[in-house]
C-alpha cells in the first residue's frame, strides 16, 4: 500500500488505526515565504507500525480526521521544534494538539544542548544522517515525487527512535514531569493568537518614550492587520525597522514620512502613506495611563558582577546536571534576577528553582560561594 494519502476515505481510516496507539511522531512542510498564514503543503505521521504522507492539497480532501486525532487525548502526539507545527493547526482549524512532547526540549532537557537540530539529534541518538536534498524543495508542485515522500517518512520514522530514547532517558532521570511543565507554553492559544493589538511586543526597536510606545502599537497594529487581510507577509507591508523608525520619528504628515530614509522611495504616497500618518496620529492621542509600563528593574549595586557570577554559576549547573544552559536561564533571566530577588522569571520557578533558582539567590547574597577545585568550578555554602 502507498505510504501517500491523497483521499478523505484513506485519511479516517489512517487516523483511525493510530488513535489505537500510544503515540504517533508528526511533522509538516508548509511555504510561508509569500503569504501571511503558512500553506500546509504535507503532514507526515508515524506509529510504530506504519508511516503516512498526507497530501494536504490532494483536491477535494477533508483534514478534520487528522485535527481530531491531534486533539485525541488518548494519543501522546511527538514533534521536534513544534511551534510552527502547531501554529499551522491552528491557524487552518484552531486545534491545538494536545498532549504532546516536542523532542527539542526534551533534549535540551537531557543534556544535548541548547535547540540541537534534528538532524543532529537523530544522529547522535540512531547514528543515521538523514538526506537533506530535498529539504528546500518546493512542497507545493505535484505531483509529489517518490524522493520527497520518502523525506517526509524518514521524518516521522526516525523520530520514532528519538523519542523512544528520549522517553527512557527522562523517565530514568526523574525529569520527565520538567518536559511536561515547557509544553504549556506551545499548548496554550495566546502562543498562536495574532492579536494586532499585541503585535508591537515581537518587535524589538529603540522606543524609549510612552509616545513613542503609543505610535509603535497602533502601527504595528495596523501593519499586522493590514498583512492579515492582504495574506502577505509582515514585511511586505512594512520592514520591522521602518515600523521601528516611525515610531521613534512619529510623522503626522505625508511630507514627514516621505522623510523616513529606511521607507521606500515613493511609499509615503500610497494608500499606505496616509494611513500610517494615521495610525501615528491615533497614538498620539492615546491616554498614557492605557499604555503598557515599561519595565525598568533598577540595577543592583555591582550588577554587571553579579550577572558575571550567576553565568559562572549557571554554566556549572548545567554541566553538572546535564542540562542546556538556555532551558535553565536566559540572560535576561540573570539580568533580572540580579536586580530583584522576586523577579518574574522561569528560573524562579518550578524545577529552575530547586535546579538553580535558590542557588543563584543564595550566591547573590553571599551565603553561596564558588571556587575552582582540580580544574572545575564548585559551589558551596558559606557559614
Amino acid at each position: 500500500m502507498s505510504p501517500l494519502v491523497t483521499t478523505s476515505a484513506e485519511l479516517a481510516a489512517v487516523c483511525e488505526r493510530m488513535a489505537s496507539h500510544e503515540f504517533v511522531t508528526v511533522d509538516t512542510e508548509f511555504l510561508r515565504e509569500t503569504t501571511y498564514y503558512p500553506l500546509l503543503c504535507v503532514a507526515q505521521m508515524a506509529t510504530d507500525d506504519e508511516a503516512v504522507v498526507i497530501d494536504a492539497l490532494a483536491p477535494g480532501i477533508d483534514l478534520a480526521p487528522f485535527f481530531q486525532l491531534m486533539a485525541n487525548e488518548k494519543v501522546i502526539k511527538v514533534f521536534h521544534a513544534a511551534r510552527q507545527d502547531i501554529e499551522i493547526m491552528w491557524n487552518m482549524a484552531k486545534t491545538i494538539p494536545h498532549p504532546i512532547v516536542d523532542t527539542q526540549v526534551a533534549a535540551m532537557v537531557l543534556g544535548y544542548g541548547d535547540s540541537i537540530s534534528y538532524d543532529q539529534l537523530v544522529q547522535r541518538i540512531t547514528g543515521d544522517v538523514l538526506d537533506k536534498s530535498n529539504r528546500f524543495t518546493d512542497w507545493t508542485r505535484r505531483p509529489l515525487t517518490d524522493a520527497q515522500v520518502s523525506y517526509a517518512l524518514s521524518d516521522v520514522t526516525h523520530l520514532r527512535a528519538v523519542y523512544v530514547k528520549l522517553a527512557a532517558d527522562l523517565a530514568k532521570r526523574g525529569r520527565a514531569s520538567w518536559v511536561e511543565s515547557e509544553m504549556g507554553v506551545l499548548t496554550s492559544p495566546e502562543t498562536y493568537r495574532m492579536d494586532p493589538e499585541r503585535a508591537w511586543e515581537r518587535l524589538k526597536t529603540r522606543v524609549r518614550k510612552p509616545k513613542e510606545l503609543a505610535v509603535l502599537m497602533e502601527v504595528a497594529a495596523w501593519r499586522e492587520r493590514e498583512a492579515q487581510t492582504r495574506d502577505v507577509p509582515r514585511s511586505r507591508v512594512l520592514k520591522d525597522d521602518v515600523v521601528g523608525d516611525v515610531a521613534t520619528q512619529m510623522p503626522t504628515t505625508i511630507e514627514r514620512l516621505g522623510q523616513l530614509r529606511s521607507l521606500p522611495k515613493g511609499f509615503e504616497r500610497s494608500r499606505w502613506g496616509e494611513q500610517i500618518v494615521e495610525a501615528v496620529t491615533r497614538g498620539l492621542e492615546r491616554d498614557p495611563k492605557t499604555l503598557p509600563r515599561f519595565e525598568r528593574s533598577r540595577p543592583a549595586q555591582n550588577g554587571a558582577a553579579i550577572v558575571e557570577l550567576l553565568k559562572v554559576l549557571l554554566r556549572m549547573t548545567s554541566e553538572s546536571h546535564a542540562v542546556a544552559a538556555k532551558v535553565i536561564a536566559t540572560v535576561d533571566d540573570l539580568d533580572r534576577i540580579a536586580a530583584d530577588d522576586n523577579a518574574d522569571v522561569p528560573a524562579l520557578k518550578g524545577w529552575r528553582r530547586e535546579l538553580f533558582g535558590d542557588k543563584a539567590l543564595a550566591l547573590k547574597h553571599g551565603k553561596l560561594a564558588l571556587a575552582i577545585e582540580k580544574g572545575r568550578v564548585v559551589a558551596s555554602e558559606k557559614g
